[in-house]
């Protein structure tokens, strides 16, 4: 039974708040009552008291006062305020001195009652359940709660102080792990307000979920455990839905990457080039099946689409839309929503292929031949060597690849070399003539004179320039 007093300093106020409710009904019981806070606190030295409901306007010691002595002198006892004040910055002075609700006396009607005190009933026991799960004294402790409400940031800013502050969580107890925050729990709950008052909270801000069968686990196993797998875990299963999550910590442990994931990533990255994917549905299919598989995070993933948009983004859309694409891109939160973007990306490839008037295959082979140039640009390559690759003629290739690339293949493949000599002049010593040889040159000074027509210096006053200017 949750022992409780009433503090108000109208007696007939008072005396008619304790008549209103049923209160075995709540499972709570009143147990005394004061005129004021100094008075409460007398009371709670030699009373058991849970829970103080109290006015806030009183004589010596007004209720906020009386919540702040109650959490020093007695840090298990909840409070809950009595006000006539309606005025959004009580009910926040009260929460944030550690009430866990408040009543607007002149709002309690009859009727509502009942649902009012079963609300703060329910509450209490919420609070009662996390303080007792609070974190264990030693690394090698067990957890006393099953459960615990997992939180990490997703945006800049989101952290710690952020969760403490918000009515929903500041009472809780907290453990908190590298670049992630729990709140142990007793038992679980679906009530509703709890519910909303975190995704109020959390949604967009961070990735949470509960964690169940944590009850005798150690400590330590569980920090290691969410601290590799709890944000893979969330990047794969958070939606858009607003039902929080929840799983078991043994299905948390199986959110892990093998062994050789960056070895596949690397050779997925490879298969993926010509973006097959987007064109067709089982490429589609395979994709998203390998990318699952593999685990990626999401840095990895955000990785993935960058390449995507350095490597297309000039040949498959407008710049503004390309723009458009990288903001997604870093916004991206979920599985759910890297797969929209990959999807975005696919629309674009798509439109362009309409816009040309290629059929798929065409535009496949336009894909392929592009990766295949970038890839030998600086062997002894040439316009028949690539028709040939993609099984075209070159007439009927010339024609096409002017048409996708919007120059000719001899302009294209210039350009890529051009790229590559100005990338290994800034990053190396390597001197002039093994850059020209390195980039698909055999004569230096062909190479110094057509670098100076495109860029607009020769490649070692290209070279001396930034680095005076540290570009």
């Amino acid at each position: 039974m949750i022992k409780a007093i009433v503090v108000d300093d109208e007696r007939l106020v008072r005396k008619g708040f304790i008549s209103l409710f049923d209160w075995s009904k709540f499972g709570l019981s009143i147990v005394g009552e004061a005129a004021d806070g100094k008075a409460a606190l007398e009371l709670l030295t030699h009373t058991e008291v849970d829970l103080v409901f109290t006015d806030i306007t009183m004589p010596q010691l007004s209720g906020f006062e009386l919540i702040e002595q109650i959490k020093q002198r007695f840090p298990a006892i909840r409070s809950v305020v009595l006000t006539c004040h309606h005025e959004f910055d009580y009910v926040q002075e009260a929460l944030r001195l550690g009430a866990i609700d408040y009543i607007v006396k002149t709002l309690l009607e009859p009727d509502k009652a009942d649902e009012v005190m079963h609300r703060i009933a329910q509450r209490f026991r919420w609070e009662s359940s996390f303080r007792a799960g609070a974190e264990p004294s030693g690394a090698s402790e067990r957890l006393k709660a099953d459960a615990a409400l997992v939180c990490c940031p997703l945006t800049e800013g989101a952290g710690k102080d952020e969760l403490c502050r918000h009515p929903a969580l500041k009472n809780f107890s907290l453990v908190e792990l590298h670049g992630l925050w729990l709140f142990p729990l007793l038992h679980l709950t679906s009530e509703p307000d709890w519910q909303r008052e975190l995704t109020q909270l959390l949604k967009g801000r961070f990735h949470y979920a509960i964690v169940t069968g944590l009850q005798e686990k150690e400590l330590a196993e569980v920090k290691r455990s969410l601290e590799e797998h709890f944000a893979i875990a969330m990047f794969y299963m958070a939606t858009d839905q607003h039902d929080t999550i929840q799983l078991s910590f043994t299905e948390l442990q199986r959110f892990t990457a093998s062994a050789d994931q960056e070895e596949q990533l690397q050779l997925l990255d490879a298969d993926m080039a010509d973006v097959r994917w987007a064109l067709y549905p089982d490429a589609w299919e395979m994709l998203i099946c390998r990318l699952e598989q593999l685990r990626a995070s999401a840095e990895q993933l955000q990785q993935f689409g960058i390449s995507l948009c350095q490597s297309w983004s000039s040949l498959l859309m407008h710049p503004s839309e390309a723009e458009g694409l990288r903001a997604e891109l870093i916004r991206t939160r979920c599985w759910q929503d890297f797969k929209s973007w990959l999807r975005r990306f696919s629309d674009y490839a798509q439109r362009r292929m309409l816009a040309l008037s290629f059929s798929k295959e065409v535009f496949q082979c336009m894909l392929r031949a592009t990766v295949y140039i970038r890839r030998e640009a600086a062997g002894k390559l040439n316009q028949v060597d690539v028709a040939d690759y993609v099984k075209m003629s070159r007439s009927y290739f010339s024609g096409c690849f002017a048409r996708f690339a919007g120059m000719p293949f001899g302009v294209m493949l210039r350009g890529i070399r051009m790229e590559r000599a100005k990338e290994l002049l800034l990053t190396t010593e390597m001197p002039v003539y093994e850059i020209a040889c390195a980039v698909g040159f055999e004569d230096d000074k062909y190479f110094s004179k057509l670098f100076r027509e495109l860029v607009g210096s020769l490649p070692s006053e290209f070279r001396a320039e930034r680095v005076r200017t540290g570009g």
